[in-house]
Parts: structure tokens; C-alpha cells; sequence
């Protein structure tokens, strides 16, 4: 028998990808929701948990190769409009709102990462899949990007 939850204003990211093309999404889409008044968790994995590192914050952004025609268009007009690095405006989403960053504690051992202390200021904690899927169970939308 299945256990009826009550969807509330929520949103639960998983983000899998570590291209800023897909990066960016996430940090939009959480301050969207924050200004929105809406909780927001984020759950990072794979390629989404590398772009989390501390050293990658900063290293040169990669595009999906699917668009890495457009790639330097886009970092021309990221340039140009003066926008923020995707992990600002999700910096600036957690000051805005209730908006919680995991990180992957399976990933993070796959990768060999020992610590939260190898990952960005804004993550709140490290954790495993069920842990996840029991916080954002009740999310009125789940992406996966």
C-alpha cells in the first residue's frame, strides 16, 4: 500500500551534469523558486558533483558537447550581460530562500573525494541517495538535469 504524500511548493534538482549549459538551469531554476517562496534541494552526482569541487569553480566552463558549437556565443553573451558564474546565482539563491545543496556520498567516494571540505562553501551536507529521495519526496516538481 502506497503512502499518499502532500505535494507542497517545492523543488528537487537532481543535478547530474557538469556543463555549465546545464549548471546554469539549476542555479536559475533554484533562485526562480526561492524568490518564489519555495523550498529548494538540490542533490549533486557524477559530473554535477566534480563542477562542486572547489577547484573547478573556477576552472574554464564546459559546455555540453551536444552545443559546443555554441559554446562561444554563450560565453559571449554570459560576458557581455556581465551574468553571474552559475555558482553565484545558486550562492545567491540560498541567501534568498530556503534552498539546501547536497552532495553525493556514493559519487564522492567514487571520485575519491574524502571530504565536504573539498567541496564549495554552499553545500550543506553529504549525503546518500535515500536520504535525497526522502527530503524531496514531497516536491511539487523533480528535474533531472
Amino acid at each position: 500500500m502506497s503512502e499518499k504524500v502532500e505535494k507542497k511548493n517545492k523543488l528537487a534538482i537532481i543535478a547530474w551534469s557538469g556543463t555549465v549549459d546545464k549548471l546554469y538551469p539549476v542555479a536559475i531554476l533554484s533562485s526562480a523558486a526561492a524568490a518564489g517562496g519555495w523550498e529548494v534541494e538540490v542533490f549533486f552526482t557524477f559530473w554535477g558533483l566534480n563542477a562542486i569541487r572547489k577547484e573547478m569553480l573556477n576552472a574554464p566552463p564546459k559546455i555540453s558537447a551536444d552545443f559546443a558549437e555554441y559554446g562561444p556565443a554563450v560565453a559571449q553573451a554570459i560576458k557581455q550581460m556581465n551574468f553571474p558564474a552559475w555558482h553565484e546565482l545558486l550562492r545567491q539563491a540560498k541567501a534568498m530562500g530556503n534552498v539546501r545543496v547536497y552532495a553525493c556520498s556514493t559519487t564522492m567516494e567514487m571520485f575519491g573525494i574524502k571530504d565536504k571540505s573539498a567541496l564549495a562553501d554552499f553545500v550543506d551536507d553529504v549525503v546518500g541517495a535515500a536520504t535525497f529521495l526522502e527530503r524531496a519526496k514531497d516536491a511539487a516538481v523533480t528535474l533531472f538535469i
